[in-house]
C-alpha cells in the first residue's frame, strides 16, 4: 500500500530542522526500498523548509502511522501538523526514475483536497515533466479525497493548471526539492 505523508513545519522550527537533519535521514534511510518520493518543500526563495514530503509503500495504515508519527522531526517537534493519506502511484514509478533527473527547473509539489467524485484520475496527456502522480485515498483506498503530484513546471501556476481547479476544496503548491542523501 501506497502513503503520502507531508509533514508540515512549525513556525521558526528551521533550527530544530537543522540539528535533527541526521536523524531524520537516518530514520528514512530504515526506509530507503519503501521510498517512492521525499524531499523538503520550501519557500518560493527555496532558502527555508516549509515542511517534508515523503511517499512510502508500507503494509498498512498501521504502518504508516507509525512511519509518520515515529520520525525525529515530529517526535521533537518541528512540526505543525501532518497530512497522511493513502496514495496510488499511476506512473509506476519512484522519484530516481524520473528522466529528468534530480537537477534542473523549478519543482513542486501539489496537493488538490477534494470529495465526491475522483477528478483527474490520470495524468495529463504528454507531460513529460511529471514526476509522481497519484490519488489521494482514504485508509481502505475507496474513497477518493484528492490528488497530489510532483512536476517539473516554470511556475506554480503551471504546476496548479494541471488539476481541474472547479473539482477541489483547495488547491495547494508547495516549492519542491528532491531530499534525502546526495
Amino acid at each position: 500500500m501506497e502513503f503520502l505523508c507531508y509533514h508540515r513545519d512549525r513556525p521558526h522550527s528551521a533550527a530544530l530542522r537543522e540539528e535533527l537533519t541526521e536523524a531524520h535521514w537516518s530514520y528514512m534511510d530504515r526506509y530507503a526500498a519503501q521510498l517512492i518520493a521525499r524531499g523538503p518543500t520550501l519557500t518560493p526563495d527555496g532558502d527555508t523548509a516549509t515542511g517534508s514530503l515523503h511517499i512510502a509503500d508500507l503494509p498498512d495504515p498501521t504502518a504508516a502511522r507509525a512511519f509518520a508519527f515515529d520520525e525525529p522531526n515530529y517526535q521533537a517537534g518541528v512540526y505543525r501538523d501532518v497530512l497522511l493519506r493513502r496514495w496510488r502511484n499511476v506512473l509506476g514509478r519512484t522519484m530516481w526514475d524520473f528522466p529528468g533527473g534530480r537537477e534542473g527547473g523549478n519543482r513542486y509539489l501539489v496537493l488538490g483536497l477534494g470529495s465526491g467524485p475522483a477528478a483527474d484520475a490520470t495524468p495529463p496527456p504528454g507531460l513529460d515533466d511529471l514526476i509522481a502522480y497519484g490519488p489521494l485515498l482514504s485508509d481502505d483506498g475507496t474513497t477518493w479525497l484528492g490528488t497530489a503530484l510532483l512536476v517539473r513546471a516554470p511556475h506554480p501556476g503551471a504546476a496548479r493548471a494541471l488539476l481541474t481547479h472547479d473539482r477541489y476544496a483547495d488547491i495547494e503548491v508547495h516549492h519542491w526539492e528532491f531530499g534525502g542523501r546526495r
